[in-house]
């Protein structure tokens, strides 16, 4: 097992740092989210194909996974070439070393999200479906569901151009401040949910994926850039100060 996951980790900080190479050359970051989901579905695949059991655990399990990175490499992948930038780059775009670090985060938050799929394609024995098998799958299609929503509610609001340097508050925006983050979590707790009854000893290691997506979102470059961001662009604004006062952070009507 340690083996594959060391596979897995070789190809996929080797993408991620031939990625920063062109990136720094070329002083963009307009394939940075791209190259990030062509990685997790390569490592699925890779790992899918290691010993060709194809269990019902390990088929759906990654299935979502290549649903989810395909649909969010391409969402994010258009939305960079309408927009011409990624604001997180705005200050390190021409700092190499800077880049860098984005570039192996990147390496860490793959091989760490895609632990629970590492584990169980890994495995040849195949346990019989259960309730918690169930309930995984239930969440992450429930969270695939919400984040698919929640991004194009925003993509046709940004599309109006009367509601150009506006905020958005209607749709699953006017329950939660970060809808798509929260349908991103669900997604990745679902899919550890319906792997750990599979997991024995030191593969419960496997936690850590829903934990670290939470920590990544909530903490680093996710909501606190975000938050920043809006308050610097409307945090005297009225309206703004009592939507973010009314609405809920991340969890819909609870924080």
């Amino acid at each position: 097992m340690g083996n594959t996951i060391g596979k897995a980790a070789v190809v996929d900080f080797g993408i991620q740092w031939i990625g920063w190479m062109l990136a720094a050359s070329l002083q963009t970051e307009k394939f940075f989210d791209l190259t990030g989901s062509v990685t997790n579905i390569l490592l699925t695949l890779m790992s899918l194909q290691s010993n060709k059991s194809y269990h019902i655990r390990q088929k759906l399990n990654s299935g979502m996974v290549l649903m989810w990175a395909a649909r969010l490499g391409l969402f994010l992948f258009s939305r960079i070439l309408r927009d011409g930038k990624d604001s997180r780059f705005d200050k390190v775009r021409h700092n190499p070393k800077i880049m860098f670090i984005f570039w192996t985060i990147q390496g860490v938050w793959v091989l760490l999200t895609l632990l629970p799929v590492l584990i169980v394609n890994y495995k040849k024995d195949n346990r019989p479906v259960n309730r918690e098998d169930q309930l995984g799958w239930g969440l992450w299609i429930l969270g695939f569901l919400i984040e698919v929503i929640a991004d194009h509610q925003k993509t046709q609001f940004r599309k109006d151009p009367a509601n150009a340097e506006k905020f958005i508050t209607s749709g699953l925006w006017s329950i939660s401040r970060h809808p798509n983050y929260f349908g991103e979590i669900l997604m990745w707790l679902g899919i550890y949910i319906s792997s750990r009854s599979t997991f024995r000893g030191w593969e419960h290691i496997g936690a850590v994926s829903p934990f670290f997506i939470t920590f990544l979102l909530t903490k680093m470059s996710g909501i606190p850039l975000l938050e920043a961001a809006g308050k610097k662009k409307w945090g005297t604004d009225p309206a703004y100060i009592a939507y973010k006062k009314n609405t809920a952070c991340l969890v819909p009507f609870i924080w």
